[in-house]
């Protein structure tokens, strides 16, 4: 990767993050570690980091289940996690 960076809105928050980063690693770097809920409401991350675990579904540009340790961070996206904001 190289020094250069690229912004992205995250749950309504603008962030800057290295080019070439995953979505997933922009939002842990970003101090998000709950990328969505499970049914018992609790909140889960990443676990595998190459998409065999499906954890880490966040909604990307309003596109939803998408997973975020697979997509490259791209500038202007808009991503929501499934986790309210404490």
């Amino acid at each position: 990767m190289s020094g250069k960076r690229v912004d992205i809105v995250v749950n309504g928050k603008a962030i800057s993050v290295l080019a070439g980063a995953t979505v997933a690693t922009a939002l842990l770097n970003a101090g998000e570690s709950g990328f969505r809920q499970s049914v018992s409401g609790e909140a889960r991350g990443p676990v595998c980091g190459m998409g065999i675990c499906y954890e880490c579904r966040v909604t990307i540009d309003d596109l939803p289940q998408q997973r975020a340790c697979l997509r490259v961070a791209e500038s202007g996206m808009r991503i929501e996690t499934g986790v309210p904001v404490a």
